[in-house]
């Protein structure tokens, strides 16, 4: 199933007086990229957070993001009174302090190394909020994978009104090809007689077939014409397919093997009403190229 690269997915829990919000954006990238964004006393989650991501979205560019609010009284720090207290007797020992002339800032006293502790039980309150994280990361992920679904259904429809716009005009170059090698050797053929009559030259009828075979045969496009059709061929088999895996990077060495072909058809053949199918066929093929880059 084709799945768009571009996709949004949230997902959130209470969990022992916190509470968790947990936010995926993926945007198209050649391959798999993650950024996890992550308060942080939860830092340590990132590379699983990373593996996870990395096992459900294989492309794209994936922005997650989790934020936590604790209103429990656990997650108050300790403090550590011996170290404030040794604090606050040096500094009344300086000048000038002991007297009141300089006040003493609770706030800033705080904030001396040491003097704020986390609570004892912070590895537990870790443990009890990887699975929660955990859980919510699958959970946005597939609200994610809901939405590059539906995107990729509108994906496949464009790229099938393309690939239509190839067939239909490989019809017509098909159809015109034929016409186009007897009017090629109609040409040679008098050019190579109208230069031997000027030049006063004979030459066998064996000769001037074979001339004209070599030079009919290098404007043949019958076999680019093939190509060409089974590449779009293959190209719908892939739209179409039910199976799970992605084919972005896929699709476009097909558009590239099509324009190829396209390229070759043009310039082989000078005729005015294949020109102009090709120059649809290569608007579509352009249009193709800009729309897998959205594919997984």
């Amino acid at each position: 199933m084709i799945r768009s690269m571009t996709g949004f997915g949230e997902a959130s829990a209470h969990a022992d007086g916190m509470h968790f919000f947990l936010e995926l954006r993926s945007l198209n990238a050649k391959y798999f990229k993650a950024v996890i964004r992550l308060p942080e006393e939860f830092q340590v989650f990132e590379a699983e957070l990373e593996s996870r991501l990395r096992n459900t979205l294989r492309r794209g560019s994936v922005v997650l993001s989790l934020k936590v609010s604790d209103k429990s009284a656990t997650a108050a720090f300790d403090i550590n009174t011996s170290a404030l207290s040794r604090y606050v007797e040096q500094i009344q020992q300086c000048e000038h302090v002991g007297s009141g002339t300089v006040p003493l800032d609770l706030a800033a006293l705080l904030a001396l190394p040491g003097v704020l502790q986390p609570p004892g039980d912070e590895q537990a309150r870790i443990d009890a909020a990887r699975a929660v994280v955990h859980k919510l990361c699958d959970e946005a992920a597939k609200h994610l994978i809901l939405m590059r679904k539906r995107e990729g259904v509108s994906l496949v429809d464009d790229l099938m009104a393309q690939r239509q716009t190839i067939a239909d005009r490989l019809t017509v170059i098909e159809g015109r090809a034929p016409e186009v090698i007897s009017e090629y050797e109609a040409r040679i053929r008098s050019r190579i007689e109208s230069t031997l009559n000027d030049l006063g030259v004979s030459a066998e009828p064996a000769d001037i077939v074979k001339e004209v075979a070599l030079a009919a045969e290098r404007a043949d496009v019958s076999e680019e014409i093939t190509r060409l059709s089974t590449h779009i061929d293959q190209f719908a088999e892939m739209l179409s397919s039910d199976e799970d895996r992605p084919v972005g990077r896929t699709l476009d060495f097909l558009a590239q093997e099509m324009l190829r072909e396209a390229n070759t058809i043009g310039s082989k053949c000078g005729d005015a009403e294949i020109a102009r199918a090709i120059v649809e066929v290569k608007g579509a093929i352009d249009r193709i190229k800009e729309q897998v880059q959205n594919v997984e």
